[in-house]
């Protein structure tokens, strides 16, 4: 019968490190450069000194230094990457499995090539075992780091309790099955050959790292899927919401034009002072009606001038400095989602404000350089958490909330342009700067 020694716990702490770091770059990262190696290098320093010290704990002192091992797994990526707990702890929970897939396959080969290859040669083992080690770690990363760049968008996703849960009993168990000869070798699932057990912990732990790669990548499919159906469907919402209001409006215009020749009309039938001032004062309104939304892009109109009929019902004040020509270039479906979605949202805010004198909108839209710049501002009396520059919705239904400035952002991203929103004394600022394509 054969015994494999156990894996060297610097090994083992490398590999825990090695696999934190790699999910730390495909992440949203809070550090970066000089700080965020100087974290990880503290990290893999004390993760070494760990492991070591705690290497000869048994029974249940040996799953609690697991478990501690696991937390400053968990602390890394707190103190690294821009995520949510939930995430942070589903990410960690995989980088462990790979980590153990890592260190069990490299110490199994590393025992082979000893005993079977290098047993008449051991002069030069030492640096072929540092170089198999880098090996066997660098094509395993390779490999994961491929299959996870291809899913990049997996980790910016914002998980859910549900999924942690699921990820934990998949890694339970992986851990619990690969580990079972360790505890005891009378059961069903153990072995007592030295080999056969690294073979079980390899295949256990490949097949838990796959187990949970292919779960996550399901969830986050399927959750772009809904994403990308609740975008399009508050898309033409936006865009019928236009259509309506475009009707709206030109049945009004028409109303306006037949007022104005009924002013015309009374002018000439009568002319006391009393009546040639109420009448003046009607039409200096309807002209200032006229111009308050003549932007110059006949979409911008429509949008403003629909809002601004339900701002006035709602004592809500909607100034607009824009010029509509620079958005010549920008399709109609994607107008509706870009000032559709923000001035709903900025109407949704304001109009919960009891003070009516801080029920204000702005818009501005006009050219820089070779830029179009849009800035939609309201005053806001609350406080916004952020997630990856976005703001985290406040409604407590947060999976079906959220969309309409994400559907903003995709249209802005459609023309190569940016988007950057902020809170600064009261004020809610969404900042768009899209570069006007060249004419020829």
């Amino acid at each position: 019968m054969s015994v494999l020694p156990d894996i060297p716990r610097t090994y083992t702490a490398l590999a825990e490190w090695l696999s934190c770091v790699l999910y730390i770059f495909l992440a949203p990262r809070r550090l970066d450069g000089p700080k965020l190696w100087t974290v990880c290098g503290g990290f893999l320093v004390a993760q070494t000194i760990f492991l070591n010290v705690t290497d000869h704990m048994d029974g249940i002192w040996w799953l609690i230094c697991m478990g501690g091992a696991i937390g400053m797994m968990w602390l890394i990526f707190y103190s690294c990457c821009e995520m949510k707990k939930v995430n942070i702890s589903f990410t960690t929970i995989r980088a462990f499995l790979l980590a153990e897939l890592m260190a069990s396959l490299e110490w199994q080969i590393n025992c082979y090539y000893t005993v079977y290859i290098a047993a008449e040669n051991q002069s030069f083992y030492g640096i072929q075992s540092i170089l198999m080690l880098l090996l066997v770690y660098s094509c395993l990363l390779g490999v994961m780091y491929l299959l996870e760049n291809r899913y990049q968008s997996g980790l910016t996703y914002q998980g859910e309790w549900q999924e942690l849960l699921t990820g934990i009993l998949i890694g339970a168990g992986a851990f619990a099955l690969s580990n079972l000869s360790f505890v005891s070798s009378a059961t069903p699932f153990s072995s007592t050959n030295g080999n056969d057990i690294f073979y079980i912990r390899t295949l256990v732990d490949l097949c838990g790292v796959a187990a949970l790669f292919a779960y996550h990548i399901q969830h986050v499919e399927s959750y772009m899927r809904y994403e990308l159906s609740a975008t399009t469907t508050i898309l033409k919402n936006q865009y019928d919401q236009y259509c309506m209001s475009k009707e709206t409006i030109d049945l009004i215009n028409r109303k306006y034009h037949d007022l104005k020749n009924q002013i015309a009309a009374l002018r000439i039938e009568s002319d006391p002072d009393r009546r040639s001032e109420w009448l003046d004062e009607m039409e200096s309104d309807i002209k200032q009606y006229e111009a308050e939304n003549k932007t110059g892009n006949a979409v911008l109109d429509t949008l403003l001038t629909g809002k601004s009929l339900y701002c006035q019902k709602n004592d809500i004040s909607l100034t607009c400095v824009a010029d509509g020509t620079s958005l010549d270039f920008i399709k109609v479906m994607d107008l509706c989602s870009i000032f559709g979605n923000a001035l709903d949202n900025a109407i949704e805010s304001t109009i919960q404000l009891e003070e009516r004198e801080k029920r204000l909108i702005h818009v501005v839209v006009c050219r820089q350089k070779q830029f179009v710049a849009i800035r939609i501002e309201n005053y806001f009396g609350g406080t916004l958490e952020f997630e990856e520059g976005m703001p985290v919705t406040t409604k407590k239904d947060k999976a079906y909330h959220g969309f309409g400035v994400r559907s903003i952002r995709s249209s802005v991203e459609n023309y190569g342009g940016t988007m950057t929103i902020s809170t600064e004394q009261g004020w809610f600022e969404l900042k768009i700067l899209i570069p006007i394509p060249n004419e020829h």
